[in-house]
């Protein structure tokens, strides 16, 4: 199968969703409103509040964490005169 090509507006709109939904759901862990282990649902409430949005991302944007561990190692230039 030949991979279909994103509208780069509903693209946008997929990132935006999912850094909300990370946002979201790293608020929501980090205040212990939902827990991140259960007896019932084991680590599950884990997998769909960070879990499933990184993985978005990673399918949205595959480049980006090299981008950003590129962008943190990187040391300025000094200019020498």
């Amino acid at each position: 199968m030949r991979p279909t090509a994103i509208d780069p507006a509903r693209r946008i709109h997929l990132l935006a969703v999912a850094l909300l939904w990370l946002a979201i759901g790293t608020m929501l862990l980090l205040t212990t409103l939902v827990p991140a282990h259960t007896a019932l649902l084991g680590w599950a409430p884990m997998l769909w509040l960070l879990g499933a949005p990184l993985a978005m991302l990673l399918v949205l944007e595959p480049g980006l964490p090299l981008r950003l561990l590129g962008r943190s190692r990187r040391r300025p230039h000094q200019r020498r005169y």
